[in-house]
């Protein structure tokens, strides 16, 4: 068996001010987002008794409400985060879709790139929380509505077309694929074959990581158990496994920097010529809510390396961003002003 060379450390230490000062570019920016769009439906309700018909609890409905998940999300940070944001994806003609839609118009995004496909689903995770009066819910159960056809080759035209449009006056492209077919290794090729000029295109892809190896992408955000999955192995501790799976995506799909988010472990940035970085977890490891956070990081990453910010500055910027947004319940965003607050406390506690 060949042995894995040792990864050379390098320090995780950053110019915080640098930091603040990236972060507060990010208002300067446009951002394209090609994503599978997931409407996060949560319907809360509160338990009134046992059913005499099973042995399950009876809600009573109280409230319910839909915000953007999947790809959505990371638009939806983008925003939060000052950017201005173009999305371009695929959505139902159906209610879920709607939703989406009136959501961006509220925010100002443009909303020409989201296509509307008669008879097709909008993705959806639909959560029931219940919970005793004054008492926070929980999770109970959750229902997906997803396609079951895939997207007629008139649209995906219509998203290459798009997509090409919008990047003429685009400062990055942040690819968010779920696996509803939106998102596409060969859409990403065709359009990155046809740029001239050095654009960051980064990727969050949950199912098939290594299917854009040859798509142009530049850096990669996957968390843990992704890259377990791509590589069949399993991490835990174990750093030696890390850094052989790290090195091995850095190198298949040639990209400029692979960011492994790792929950209360941190993140390890893999960068070419064997540089490895270990940046511990932002805040408390006891996270609130993971759900989304990866599209958090996304969003702050893309950014940050929009910005001009090295990969390290642009890993210790969606660290932090992610770092927030698991400590609020659901589907959730940061904002710029909270991104900017963490930094400056961060660099009050280093100098004191």
């Amino acid at each position: 068996m060949k042995r894995s060379r040792a990864q050379k450390p390098v320090s995780s230490s950053v110019d915080l001010l640098a930091l603040r000062e990236c972060v507060e570019q990010f208002a300067t920016k446009t951002v394209v987002l090609l994503g599978d769009f997931v409407a996060d439906e949560f319907q809360y309700g509160e338990i009134s008794r046992v059913s005499r018909e099973a042995p399950i609890l009876i809600l009573k409905h109280r409230e319910s409400h839909i915000v953007p998940g999947g790809g959505a999300n990371a638009a939806n940070n983008l925003a939060s985060l000052g950017a201005k944001v173009l999305p371009v994806t695929a959505v139902g003609d159906d209610a879920a879709g709607d939703a989406l839609i009136a959501h961006f118009r509220r925010l100002r995004v443009n909303v020409s790139g989201v296509f509307r496909v008669k008879g097709w689903t909008t993705p959806t995770k639909r959560r029931f929380l219940a919970g005793w009066a004054h008492t926070v819910g929980q999770q109970v159960l959750r229902v997906d509505y997803e396609p079951n056809s895939p997207l007629p080759e008139t649209i995906r035209r219509k998203l290459h077309q798009r997509l090409s449009l919008n990047l003429r006056r685009a400062d990055a492209l942040a690819v968010s694929d779920y696996g509803f077919g939106v998102a596409t290794p060969e859409l990403v090729h065709l359009t990155s074959a046809k740029r001239k000029g050095a654009l960051p295109i980064t990727l969050d892809s949950r199912y098939r990581l290594h299917g854009y190896a040859k798509a142009g992408i530049t850096a990669a955000t996957p968390n843990e158990a992704e890259l377990e999955a791509e590589h069949h192995i399993s991490i835990g501790q174990d750093s030696h496994e890390l850094e052989r799976a790290g090195r091995a995506t850095l190198s298949e799909m040639k990209l400029q920097s692979l960011l492994i988010t790792r929950g209360r472990h941190g993140a390890a940035l893999f960068e070419p010529g064997d540089r490895l970085t270990h940046i511990p977890i932002h805040g408390s490891d006891q996270a609130v809510d993971v759900t989304g956070a990866g599209d958090t990081v996304l969003a702050a990453y893309t950014l940050a390396l929009a910005c001009g910010a090295s990969p390290l500055e642009a890993a210790h910027i969606a660290n932090i961003a992610g770092g927030l947004v698991v400590m609020k319940r659901g589907t959730a965003t940061i904002s710029r002003e909270e991104l900017l607050d963490a930094i400056r406390g961060e660099a009050s506690g280093a100098a004191s």
